[in-house]
């Protein structure tokens, strides 16, 4: 496994697995104990996904040392505030059954974010984090957040794929030392993601399917990259991602899939925010 080094020094894996909308506990533990058989060893939640308790047991059952995972979880929303914040951090430290947690981002840029990171970065100094950052944070409110904190966040985890491949903002991230972290990797299947032409033939010559080339030219540009799959098959197909390197050409034809754009929702659009907020109401 290709780890990345981030600004603190933490050594994390470049490819994990993520278990967002997996809300059965059961089938929760059931993929995360498959892809550790796979080979997995990041696990990425969130306390909004409602699952740290089924990857904790997962983890736990597994019978690995704790030093073998990176888990990574993220303060929700409602949860946005210095009090609030600590007490959502012993909260899922107690579900996830662990002493610390590897990385805990903020998940959206709304609330009171600020007194969120304060109290990340008191945990961060007392080590029950070993490494702290942002999600969704675009280059506005992330050179915000990483010009008044006292700790730059060392990862921003944002919607990253072959048809938003955030280029410039990670640059922006770079020149802060700061990981950027493909969620949706696959961009959920949308714009006929899984037969596009484009990724298709590229792969044609690998023996790779187009999940796998995307994920290849994430990781080639050094994006930290979490799919998702309930399916042990696609887990092991994800993983099989290490043995081939893409030509510059490759990677010329994938980079003019680029729409700039999110497929989701932007989180600078009224809209978008006010959606949020309504989560705090």
């Amino acid at each position: 496994m290709k780890n990345v080094t981030l600004s603190n020094g933490v050594e994390m894996p470049i490819l994990g697995f993520g278990v967002y909308q997996v809300r059965d506990l059961e089938e929760c533990e059931r993929v995360v104990s498959e892809a550790l058989e796979v080979g997995y060893r990041s696990i990425d939640t969130a306390q909004a996904y409602g699952n740290e308790e089924a990857v904790g047991n997962a983890v736990k059952k597994s019978g690995l040392p704790r030093e073998e995972f990176f888990l990574t979880t993220k303060v929700w929303i409602l949860n946005a505030g210095y009090e609030k914040a600590k007490a959502s951090i012993e909260e899922s430290l107690r579900l996830l059954q662990t002493d610390y947690i590897d990385l805990l981002l903020i998940h959206q840029p709304f609330n009171d974010y600020y007194g969120t990171y304060r109290a990340m970065e008191e945990y961060y100094k007392a080590g029950k984090l070993k490494a702290i950052g942002v999600s969704n944070f675009y280059p506005d409110r992330f050179i915000d957040i990483a010009e008044f904190s006292e700790i730059t966040p060392m990862v921003n985890q944002v919607e990253t794929h072959v048809f938003n491949q955030q280029q410039k903002p990670q640059e922006i991230m770079k020149k802060y030392g700061t990981q950027i972290e493909s969620w949706g990797p696959f961009a959920e299947g949308k714009n006929d993601f899984f037969t596009n032409e484009t990724l298709q033939a590229v792969g044609q010559p690998y023996g790779k399917t187009p999940a796998q080339v995307a994920l290849r030219y994430l990781i080639q540009r050094d994006v930290v990259v979490i799919p998702k799959t309930v399916t042990k098959e696609r887990m092991i197909q994800n993983f099989d991602v290490f043995d081939f390197e893409l030509s510059k050409k490759d990677m010329e034809k994938i980079a003019e899939l680029d729409q700039k754009e999110s497929l989701f929702f932007n989180h600078t659009d009224p809209e978008t925010v006010e959606m949020f907020v309504n989560y705090v109401k």
